[in-house]
């Protein structure tokens, strides 16, 4: 078996396409997921033509003890890819406070307790890796999605820093800062609005999924093992 990887919010999009294309590459991964359990189901047997073990985990990170749970349920680690997340939009004025702290927890307080929990298993191996899945507007910051900014912000603020505490150890951290990508987070925009960021966007297109997958298996490729505590840009140009 491969090096085992966890992937946060596997069940579709972003996640599902990394656990795809890593499956393709020989790792086994431990596939999260919160409510859509048929879908992890058949995610799992379309991956089962590839020679892994892939191993579906369940937890709401969204809550007080979801990391808990979910690193619980993890054993042998090489990996994790921070992939879990929401998007809220609207005016700040208007935000409820239930909802901050719903964006918080699941971008930023469960992916670093979650790292928390599970570092030891990695630092017995003196190897590893973390990456996550932050934005664009993590770098920038975005009007009417002031929560998720801040939140994917700090994100990239964690990665800056814990890979400067690990690099000694053998394990990376890098992030991703995907621009507007094409999966179910963009359903809350009418048409004409997603070809307005698309005239935006100096390459004309929304990214796919599978070009985010793309730069996650570069990242816990040796190809990169000299890249730690970076953030790797996939914007078609946007805002750069």
């Amino acid at each position: 078996m491969g090096d085992y990887i966890l992937i946060t919010g596997a069940s579709s999009g972003i996640g599902r396409a990394i656990a795809k294309k890593l499956a393709e590459e020989g790792y086994s991964l431990y596939l999260h997921y919160h409510q859509n359990k048929e879908v992890i189901a058949e995610l799992i047997e379309d991956l089962n033509t590839f020679s892994g073990e892939f191993i579906p985990v369940q937890a709401d990170l969204s809550t007080e003890d979801g990391y808990q749970i979910l690193a619980d349920q993890i054993l042998s680690i090489d990996g994790i890819i921070h992939n879990c997340g929401i998007s809220h939009y609207g005016l700040f004025a208007d935000i409820e406070k239930e909802t901050v702290q719903q964006l918080i927890s699941i971008h930023v307080t469960s992916p670093m307790l979650l790292t928390k929990e599970l570092l030891p298993k990695m630092l017995r191996k003196q190897k590893g890796n973390i990456i996550v899945i932050s934005s664009i507007w993590g770098q920038i910051g975005a009007a009417c999605e002031v929560v998720y900014s801040a939140a994917k912000g700090a994100q990239i603020s964690f990665v800056k820093a814990l890979s400067k505490e690990l690099a000694l150890n053998g394990i990376r951290v890098n992030g991703v800062a995907p621009g507007a990508v094409e999966t179910p987070m963009l359903k809350q925009f009418s048409e004409d609005e997603i070809y307005a960021i698309m005239d935006e966007i100096p390459m004309g297109r929304l990214a796919q999924s599978n070009e985010i997958a793309e730069s996650v298996s570069f990242l816990l490729s040796k190809k990169s093992a000299y890249i730690t505590g970076q953030i790797l840009g996939v914007n078609g140009g946007w805002f750069v």
